[in-house]
């Protein structure tokens, strides 16, 4: 009868000697090998784009050894970042735990037993027996089930070391875009107090034509008027600028007030001295973190698919024990020594409709997971087309903007001299010499802007990542 009973269930156990569920592929007809995804970008066109390849430390292109030092002081101590590797520490543990699951496991029981029997029983009334065993098993994992789930585990890690090289990214560009804040405030404040100095030599200029009858009172107000209202803008720049050296202290993990002073005097924006390089889509998707996470996680839950599918199947290893029991007068005898070696099998097999359902459960997620892997893509391209896109644009603005500065400076210098040899009135110096602060003020943001959109096109394209410590052994083991 026993033979009858394990024959066809060991039987059965080795007819899923393969491996249960797929093996795991890189998605071949997904986004990433659409037509225009891997080409040159759309947007990437003029003199100030190149098809370089973008170094890992693109924030040195800047050539400013200031900011150099503030992105190494972010990608070590950025309380996000310190998130991020804990959270891969984490996903290690879980892989050295489902690696685990190969090694033998062992148990050590012991015991002591009083018993009593009844007053009418045949035997002694009462007794004290001991035992002591140990037992040991190894799990053959003829279904793959072990295999697919260090599969999964291994491919979180390589996700959550993805997902950590984002942060990266995300901080080395926020530590740059902070930097390049607190250096335009200071740019623009420079610029704002030219003209308001400028104005002042105007209001000095009219006071004294009115002491001498050529003015009035009325133009004096006036003058004051425009230099109040340029000094108004003061305050605004101010407060900028500290609150960028709040966010750059954050972001070096640090308490707001205790921003790096040494950055406090910034005044010249961080200027590229070559074009941007920005290679093409086929660059962008292999580097971009968040696609490669999309990809990981694809193969982690095509490998948890498998684990789902291993359960359909019996669950067999070699176990085997040995101990003693008796009592303690015979305890270190051989008649008190016991084994029993063998097969140990464990099958679920009532609960197959709900390994069904489990297993198109991960199914699905593997085609949500797909389709995900494909919003990655398209999202990091249009980012990078809308980054260019914005950059080239703006700087057509920036160019336009500079030429209607420099037409405003000889515009109020000429109204100046006539207005000061008494040839011109002093409506057409103050209109020129207003003018003349909004084309300043309007330039200067645009430069400014100029610099924002330059870390942006950097973040779209990922870079900033791989300039970081190498993946610890757990993804490698997995492998």
């Amino acid at each position: 009868m026993g033979k009858r009973v394990w024959a066809p269930l060991l039987a059965l156990s080795l007819a899923a000697c393969a491996t249960a569920g797929p093996d795991y592929r890189p998605p071949e007809q997904s986004a990433a090998t659409a037509p225009g995804a891997t080409g040159a970008f759309h947007s990437a066109q003029g003199g100030q784009f190149s098809q370089g390849e973008l170094p890992d430390r693109w924030w040195r292109l800047y050539a400013d050894p200031q900011l150099d030092t503030l992105v190494e002081q972010a990608l070590v101590a950025n309380a996000d970042l310190r998130a991020a590797d804990a959270n891969l520490e984490k996903a290690q543990a879980v892989l050295r735990e489902a690696q685990a699951g190969r090694e033998i496991t062992t148990s050590v029981s012991g015991g002591e037993t009083i018993a009593r029997a009844s007053g009418v029983s045949q035997h002694l009334p009462g007794s004290v027996s001991y035992d002591l065993g140990l037992a040991a098993s190894y799990p053959l994992d003829l279904n793959g089930r072990i295999k697919r789930a260090i599969e999964a585990s291994g491919a979180d890690v390589e996700a959550v070391t993805a997902a950590r090289d984002y942060v990266r990214v995300s901080v080395a560009a926020a530590t740059a875009q902070a930097y390049a804040q607190v250096c335009a405030a200071n740019y623009n404040l420079a610029i704002n107090r030219k003209v308001v100095a400028l104005q002042r030599d105007t209001l000095s200029a009219t006071r004294r034509l009115a002491k001498g009858g050529r003015g009035t009172a009325f133009d004096v107000s006036r003058a004051q008027a425009a230099v109040d209202t340029s000094e108004a803008a003061l305050p605004g720049f101010a407060a900028q600028r500290q609150n960028a050296l709040y966010l750059l202290a954050t972001l070096l993990g640090r308490a707001p007030a205790d921003y790096p002073r040494e950055v406090e005097s910034c005044a010249a924006l961080p200027t590229l001295g070559q074009p941007l390089p920005v290679g093409d889509g086929a660059a962008l998707i292999r580097r971009r973190p968040d696609i490669r996470q999309a990809e990981r996680t694809i193969a982690g839950d095509t490998a948890r698919l498998g684990v789902a599918t291993a359960d359909l199947y019996p669950q067999v290893s070699i176990g085997g024990s040995v101990g003693l029991a008796g009592p303690l007068k015979d305890f270190g005898s051989g008649s008190a020594f016991g084994f029993s070696l063998g097969p140990l099998l464990s099958w679920s097999f009532p609960n197959r409709p709900v390994v069904r359902a489990r297993i198109a459960q991960a199914d699905a997620q593997v085609k949500a997971d797909l389709a995900g892997f494909d919003a990655s893509v398209l999202e990091a391209l249009r980012q990078t087309e809308t980054a260019l896109e914005s950059y080239r644009r703006n700087a057509e603005q920036a160019a336009a903007l500079d030429r209607a500065r420099d037409s405003a400076g000889v515009s109020a210098g000429q109204a100046g001299k006539l207005f000061r040899f008494g040839r011109g009135d002093f409506l057409s110096l103050l209109d020129a010499q207003r003018s003349l602060a909004s084309a300043e003020a309007s330039a200067a943001a645009a430069r400014a802007q100029l610099v924002q959109d330059q870390i942006a096109i950097f973040l779209a394209l990922g870079g900033g990542w791989s300039s970081g410590d190498p993946v610890d052994e757990g993804a490698g083991d997995a492998q």
